[in-house]
This record gives C-alpha cells, sequence and structure tokens, in this order.
C-alpha cells in the first residue's frame, strides 16, 4: 500500500489471545493439495514453542510470524505477486507499473499545491522496490520509507454467536497444526457490523486504525493515499490462502516456506475513513493502469526496442498486469483525499457521496494524452 502523506504513522493496535478448546471444523484456507508429510521446518518448530508456553494464537499473529519473523530463518517477500504467484519477470514492465504510479502521486501533488516538503511512504511487506520505481519519476523530491505486515483475523458465525479463529496444535500429532474456535468472545468480534450476512468474516483492525490515522492527517494537512490490492466490497468470506512454487498451499502446512495472502475489504477501509476524507474506488486494474496510460508507455517501449525476446517480455508483462483473467481484474485501486481536493473547498461528511466526482483524478479517469 503505497501513501503520500505528511507525517509519520502511529503504533498499531495489540492483538489479544484466549484459550481455546473446541476444533474449529470450517474447509477453509487449504488448497485441497496438501502434502503426505507436514516438514518440520525452524517456524514450525518456533511456532509450537510459542503455543505450548503461551496457549493457541490468533490468525494474525500466524500471519505476522510466519511472514515476517527473520529470526527464524525466512522473510516472505511478495513483489508484483499475481493471485496464482506469478511474478512479473520483465523488469521493463515492472519499471512501467511504478512509473505510472509516480505520475499519479506526482498529478495529487500538483493538484494540492506543489507542497516543498512531504512523505513518499509505501505499507505493506517487500523490499520497497516498487517505491524505487516511483521515486525514479521525481528523483529531486525527498521521501521516507516505511515497511509494514497487515494481517486479519477470522471470524465465524456459530449458533453461540461470533467465535473468532485461532491456531493450535493438533492433538493428535504434536508437529501439526489446527485451526480452533474460541469458546467464547474475542476483541476481534468488536469489528463485525451489527447488520452482517455473512457466516465467515475477516477483519483487520491494524488496517483500520492506519486507515483512521491517515484520514486525520489528509483531512488536516492534505496528502492523499492510494491503495492497490486484491480486494472487494464486503462481500467475499474465505480469501486467506498461501502460495508456494506459485501454487496454491495449505496454509498451515510448513510455515515459513510459503507466503500468506487476504484480500481487502475495501468497504471497511471506507467505513474506517469515517467521512474525514473522501475516497474513490475500488476500480479493477486494467482500468487504472489504462486510464494512466499504460498503453502509451508500452508503445514507446516497443517503438525503442528491436530485441525480440525484450519485445515478448514486454508483451507477456502488460498481458499479466491487464489481462482480467490474470492481474487485471484481481488487483483493485482504491484513494483517498481531502474533501477540497474533489469539491472546491465545500466539506461533504459521507466518503461514498464522492464517487461521481472521479473524473477530476488521475487514474480513475482517462488521461488526455497529447
Amino acid at each position: 500500500m503505497s501513501v503520500l502523506v505528511r507525517s509519520g504513522l502511529g503504533p498499531l493496535c495489540a492483538v489479544g489471545r484466549a484459550a481455546i478448546p473446541s476444533i474449529w471444523r470450517g474447509k477453509y484456507f487449504s488448497s485441497g493439495n496438501e502434502p503426505a508429510e507436514n516438514p518440520v521446518t525452524p517456524m514450525l518448530r518456533h511456532l509450537i514453542y510459542k503455543i505450548k508456553s503461551t496457549g493457541p494464537i490468533t490468525v494474525a499473529e500466524y500471519m505476522k510470524e510466519v511472514l515476517t519473523n527473520p529470526a527464524k530463518g525466512y522473510y516472505v517477500c511478495r513483489d508484483m505477486l499475481g493471485e496464482k504467484g506469478d511474478f512479473i519477470t520483465s523488469p521493463e514492465i515492472s519499471q512501467i507499473f511504478g512509473e505510472l504510479l509516480g505520475i499519479w502521486f506526482i498529478s495529487e501533488w500538483m493538484a494540492t499545491g506543489k507542497s516543498t516538503a512531504f512523505q513518499l511512504v509505501e505499507l505493506g511487506p517487500g523490499r520497497g522496490t516498487l517505491v524505487g520505481d516511483i521515486l525514479r519519476v521525481f528523483t529531486q523530491l525527498g521521501s521516507v520509507l516505511k515497511n509494514c505486515d497487515i494481517s486479519v483475523h477470522l471470524v465465524e458465525k456459530t449458533p453461540q454467536g461470533w467465535r473468532e479463529v485461532f491456531v493450535d496444535i493438533d492433538p493428535q500429532v504434536s508437529d501439526k497444526l489446527r485451526f480452533v474456535l474460541a469458546p467464547s468472545a474475542t476483541p476481534a468480534e468488536a469489528f463485525i457490523q451489527h447488520d452482517e450476512t455473512r457466516d465467515h468474516v475477516e477483519v483487520c483492525p491494524d488496517a483500520g486504525v492506519i486507515i483512521e490515522e491517515l484520514s486525520q492527517r489528509i483531512a488536516l494537512t492534505g496528502g492523499a493515499a492510494l491503495v492497490a490490492d486484491y480486494g472487494h466490497e464486503g462481500t467475499k468470506t474465505d480469501t486467506l490462502r498461501g502460495f508456494c512454487g506459485h501454487k496454491l498451499h495449505d496454509v498451515l502446512i510448513a510455515p515459513g516456506t510459503a507466503d500468506l495472502t487476504a484480500d481487502v475489504d475495501f468497504s471497511y477501509l471506507r467505513r474506517m475513513a469515517q467521512g474525514k476524507v473522501a475516497s474513490l474506488g475500488p476500480i479493477k486494474q486494467h482500468t487504472f493502469l489504462k486510464n494512466m496510460g499504460i498503453d502509451v508507455r508500452l508503445k514507446v517501449l516497443l517503438d525503442k526496442s528491436n530485441e525480440p525476446s525484450v519485445r515478448q517480455q514486454l508483451l507477456q508483462g502488460y498481458d499479466m498486469l491487464m489481462n482480467p483473467k490474470k492481474m487485471g481484474e484481481r488487483f483493485n485501486f482504491f484513494a483517498l483525499l481531502p474533501h477540497q481536493r474533489l469539491q472546491g473547498g465545500r466539506h461533504r461528511r459521507n466518503a461514498r457521496q464522492s464517487k461521481p466526482f472521479a473524473s477530476l483524478v488521475a487514474g480513475f479517469s482517462e488521461l488526455a494524452w497529447q
């Protein structure tokens, strides 16, 4: 998640735990092709020791350990990862992606007065390569780079009410993990809407805290936030999944050897903005990139290249980014902007009402190329 703001972020909220005796009997978060045996990885040994010492852990804590604990000998990095584990192998097309995001930020910087001081902050797991591509678009401007992992809590509707899903040790197999249900309420259930109709919900308090903080800062001091990720409008249920070797992988098998990911609930992000700022989107990636001029940029690179292999890589990378069956419709773009940016100084408290003004912002409407 890339964000243009004027100041840093506050600390993330803590994650609570509770003892979990009951088994969770759902059939989710599995590829259906589990290996015959569960390799005992260093991360698995660490997690088993942790659970034995302190009790079952939340799925959010499990994800953070697996994705961001370099002390256990593994760090998962997702840079330009497709839904089925397809990487953008062409550096040229990856650079185009970064350049177009850089143009978006420059557009917003110009629209809000060309402030001489601002921060460009990338939130998300990775090495900062994306923001590096963005910075090459405006190397004369300063930047601040921060990293932040966002994990989800899983909550299921039961006859006893909402119950959070935890990770525990399988009593039948000492080196295997399993999902279990909490016997009573946990703090994550407070994020479930009273009119929720789904049976399984993924909630992310950390993302809510960040969006609240960003909305407050953007409303007070200006700036913009651009979120790019898998996502939905509060309609999906079980999106937590693992990838290993470009294939779906059971999230509890051989932890530390596979990437874990879950979709963003954009309706939740909009709700957590609390009307302090205007929201645009989400719109599909192929629409956003087309509006930003990816076709024009691709043509320039193709015209400059006489090497067939490079041209083929460019076209393959373009297809990966734009094809609706690949990343074109799986990734979405969502923006937060000051109300003044869209309404000429007039304030509107309902962020949903800002959608008709999307034509005023680059990426959310087609750019005019001269």
